[in-house]
Parts: structure tokens; sequence; C-alpha cells
């Protein structure tokens, strides 16, 4: 029996979005790796997905640059190829998961990659960072609530891109929805509990969002719609979208006077690095930052490891 390709992605796509609970924002991320497969090997069928065709799939997505219009010489990153690589191995998954032949998924050899590094910013370019949005005007008091809840749950940026207006400043906790829709509590500090709570006392609007676009010239009495013309939004009630939170932090981190690049991300890495040097186990950490895997969260350990550090300077090298 013959499987057209297109009918087939578009049963693929229906199957993560509604048997798997993917995300909105991984299922445009599969469609934008197997669209770049299927458009550049013109494969017909799943039976012509074969190792020929992987081969010279890896070769073409090798030699491509990074940039379109830009120096040929700069070419895509093995971390991008492994996304194009993940996302056909993920679809030739489901291809045998229905009895359908195909290229199988284990054929598929992911490159290697450099050890990830964690990108940081020091204690004390945190601190002026968390202090940069000083105005009282209504954007300031929310950016200052977005950046605080940032550090003090480290939370993922589309996470906070859905939380609903009717939490409660004042509890020390939250329950979040994370990646796989699996559930997670976080924690509020009391820094960020204020923050909250002076954001919301300003807001005049009626909107449910939580961080919402604001105009700024009506004192936030209205919420600004959003562009539905772009695919990935905050997911519910109007909220900022993910590039919108990614600039607020960006402009912050300037206006703080930190060189370095600082993202929504940073600061969930200084959430995890915190807790480890300040003695938290990282089982805890796992759990707080929603890791399936404790894998994912090891990679803090080598930049939160003050006991060897300190055994280091004591006894390397004693007699000089």
């Amino acid at each position: 029996m013959s499987h057209n390709i297109s009918e087939l992605q578009r049963e693929f796509f229906e199957y993560l979005e509604i048997e798997k609970g993917s995300s909105a924002r991984t299922i445009e991320n599969y469609q934008h790796y197997l669209e770049r497969f299927f458009e550049h090997t013109k494969v017909k069928t799943a039976s012509d997905i074969d190792d020929d065709v992987l081969r010279e799939f890896r070769l073409w997505l090798n030699r491509q640059p990074k940039k379109k219009g830009k120096d040929p010489s700069v070419t895509l990153s093995k971390k991008t190829q492994n996304f194009h690589l993940i996302a056909l191995r993920v679809f030739l998954k489901y291809l045998t998961r229905r009895n359908i032949k195909s290229l199988p998924a284990d054929r598929i050899e992911l490159a290697k990659i450099p050890e990830r590094t964690i990108d940081l910013i020091t204690p004390e370019e945190l601190s002026r960072l968390l202090n940069a949005s000083d105005e009282k005007n209504i954007k300031s008091l929310r950016d200052k609530a977005i950046l605080e809840l940032l550090f003090s749950t480290g939370l993922r940026v589309a996470e906070l891109c859905s939380l609903p207006r009717d939490i409660n400043p004042h509890s020390e906790e939250l329950s979040v929805r994370g990646k796989g829709g699996k559930v997670r509590v976080v924690f509020i500090s009391k820094q960020a509990q204020d923050a909250l709570k002076n954001y919301l006392d300003a807001r005049k609007d009626m909107g449910e969002g939580l961080f919402v676009r604001l105009d700024s010239a009506d004192n936030g009495k209205k919420i600004k719609t959003k562009d539905n013309s772009k695919k990935y939004r905050g997911k519910e009630y109007d909220n900022l979208d993910r590039h919108s939170v990614e600039r607020i932090v960006k402009h912050y981190a300037i206006k703080a006077g930190i060189a370095k690049k600082v993202t929504p991300h940073v600061l969930r890495h200084m959430f995890a690095t915190d807790l480890l040097s300040n003695g938290a186990d990282i089982r805890s950490v796992q759990a707080m930052l929603g890791h399936a895997n404790i894998g994912t969260t090891q990679i803090y350990t080598h930049v939160t490891d003050k006991h060897l550090r300190d055994i280091h300077k004591k006894f390397h090298d004693t007699s000089r």
C-alpha cells in the first residue's frame, strides 16, 4: 500500500497535538524541520525514505549556510542539524507505530556536539538587572514583575507566557503546566510577590492574562490586541509572546550595563545555579525546573561545586 507523504505529515501533526499533547511550539518546530527534509528530498511515499536519501540529506544539511544571503562558509551548527534529524526520527517512529514501512528510526545517529555550556551572569549583574525596571508606570511595574518571577521560579518563557491573571500575589507557590502537559509547583520569593502585587494593583483593564501587552498611553486601561498573523503567541489570555519577553529582558540587561547576551533562559540558569551553590540537592532542583531527565539538570553541577573548588585551594600545590 502506498502512503502519501503529505497525508502522513498531516496525520502525524494531529497525533502530536491530540495523543501526545505536544505544545504548539513543538509542533511548529517539527513542521519546519520536516518541511525542509521533504522539500529537499522530494520523496513521495514513506517507503521512499531509505539510507541513501538520509545520507544525501545529511550532506546537504551540513553544507547549508547558517543564514540565507550570509557568508556560505558559516554553516548550520551540529545542534541545529540534530534538530532536523530528531524531528525526522520522531516521524519515523510514528510510522513504525502504524506499521507503515519506512526507514527504521534507529538508523538515524545524531551528530556529535560539544558538551553544552551555560550562559551565566554574575550575582552583581543579576542584582542590577532585577533592579533596572525602577519606574512606577504600568509597563515598568509589569516588567519588574516579569524579571523577579523568572528568577524566583525558574519558569520557562512559554510557561510564563501562559499564566492567567487570577494568581494570588500573596501566595508563596504556584502550579504551572510545563512540557508534555506535566504540572509542577514553583515557589515565589517575597521580592517577586511584592512586584506582582504592585503590578496587579496598577492594572485597570479587564484582561484575563497576567503579563499582557499594555497601552501605556492609556495607563494600562486597555490591552493591545495581539497580531494574529504570528505563528506562535502567548497561548492564552492575550499574554505577551516569548519574543516580547525576550526583548524585555534584553532591554533591561542593556539598561543595567550588562555586556553579555541575557535571555529569559539565562535567568532560569541563574535560578538553578543559585539553588545548587547554596546547598540544594539536585533532585529537588530537577523537580523545580520540570526536567524529565536528571541528566539535563546535571549540566549545572560543574559550575556550582564549591566543595571541589575549596579542596583545590586547600590542598593543591601547598609548597608555594
